[in-house]
């Protein structure tokens, strides 16, 4: 199938507008997808119609809303390909649902001389939560090295694994250089050492095609503003026996089967994890951003986003003061680089000028930045709604700009 990009950019309003005078030019998909118009208005159609709160009413909007509601658990379920929908619960992001198994996972399972296994690669949101649980608990943290090209050293993995392993979690694809890590080999070795794995596939998920059983991982993680939907939502899966072994994250309505003042019992899974109010509107409006994908097809996407990825590596590579950071021999579709003599902020300000949108900075992985020893990068992320015309100008940019310190 190939791809109608100018008939696709039709669907994401935003991507028609000017910034600083020029057509804007959006290359911070790692941040954020745009949302196509249907997401929009399916946000608009819920608190239009069937504003109501779910699961708990009797009347009409009630029962339209908790449907609609949980019709995205299933479409979530088959993006991911889960056995069921109960090992689906819904998160604010990719961020909670780590701070959810550290907090309940670690809080039943994880004690005094264990470790956790992460990588060079990860983003804040999956070292912070697990140095805090080793802290508590007074388990180890160890972290897989990577080599110059970004890449997962998997020897030294092999040699941190052992018998006291409880836990690994590592990226599935980085944030900061693109890096496709080999998630499958990961859970298997785990595994033999009778550890879990978690993986964090808030970037992979809009690119790779993701088959949770076929994984075989415990835990997977992702967020619904990287996939084209909505911000403020995220998706924890889990294998149901882990779930329903795993305490709850927090108390109140729709977690509890019964309550009364000497004792709770907890609701089954997945409601077990969703206390309170969810987001309801903006689950409801996943639902279109998943039908957007699944329409375009996954491999397609990824194909045309490799060609961008390609075609922009081919001609940046020959500017002199260009530097690029992270080349794996496997990647999504994430330029990290620098140009010599120039701060990362300076580059993308004036990129910025030329209505390009990038994202400059360390992008939440500072240990990562050391292990390079540089402060961040330039960053330009490419999606489905980006052409080879956007491409070049990106080129031409970044060409002028590394003129100016490298004549």
């Amino acid at each position: 199938m190939t791809l109608n990009i100018q008939h696709i950019r039709e669907e994401f309003p935003v991507l028609d507008q000017e910034v600083n005078g020029k057509p804007l030019i959006y290359m911070d998909n790692a941040a954020t997808t745009q949302k196509p118009k249907r997401v929009l208005e399916a946000l608009s159609a819920y608190y239009t119609h069937d504003n109501s709160n779910i699961h708990r009413g009797a009347h009409t909007l009630a029962d339209r809303a908790t449907r609609s509601f949980e019709k995205t658990r299933t479409l979530i379920k088959e993006f991911i390909n889960a056995s069921e929908e109960e090992e689906i619960i819904f998160t604010k992001g990719t961020t909670e649902g780590i701070n959810l198994v550290a907090a309940t996972f670690g809080r039943k399972f994880i004690e005094p001389g264990d470790e956790i296994i992460i990588s060079t690669l990860e983003h804040h949101s999956n070292i912070v939560p697990w140095q805090m649980l080793c802290e508590e608990t007074g388990a180890k943290l160890k972290v897989i090295p990577i080599n110059d090209k970004g890449e997962l050293i998997m020897e030294e993995f092999d040699k941190l694994l052992s018998e006291k392993t409880k836990l690994v979690a590592v990226v599935h694809a980085s944030n900061a250089l693109g890096t496709i890590n080999p998630v499958k080999k990961i859970i298997d070795k785990s595994h033999e050492v009778g550890a879990k794995v978690l993986i964090d596939g808030a970037q992979s998920s809009a690119h790779l095609a993701i088959d949770v059983q076929a994984l075989d991982c415990d835990f997977f993680v992702m967020s619904a503003h990287k996939i084209y939907g909505p911000t403020g939502l995220g998706v924890l899966y889990g294998k149901r026996e882990i779930l329903e072994a795993m305490p709850p994250y927090q108390g109140g309505g729709e977690m509890i089967k019964e309550v009364t003042f000497e004792k709770t019992t907890y609701n089954e899974i997945p409601f077990k994890f969703e206390a309170g109010t969810p987001n309801i509107a903006d689950v409801i409006a996943f639902q279109k951003a998943l039908e957007f994908v699944k329409e375009l097809g996954k491999e397609n996407i990824r194909k045309h986003e490799e060609d961008l990825l390609h075609h922009a590596e081919r001609q940046l590579k020959d500017i002199k003061g260009f530097i690029p950071v992270g080349t794996a021999d496997k990647k999504v579709s994430v330029l990290s680089f620098l140009i010599k003599d120039m701060h990362p902020f300076d580059v993308g300000v004036m990129l910025d000028a030329a209505g390009i949108a990038v994202r400059t900075g360390h992008h939440c992985t500072q240990p990562l930045m050391n292990r390079f020893d540089i402060e961040g990068t330039v960053r330009a992320s490419f999606s489905v709604y980006n052409t080879k015309e956007e491409v070049d100008k990106l080129c031409e940019s970044v060409r002028k700009i590394a003129k100016l310190k490298n004549k």
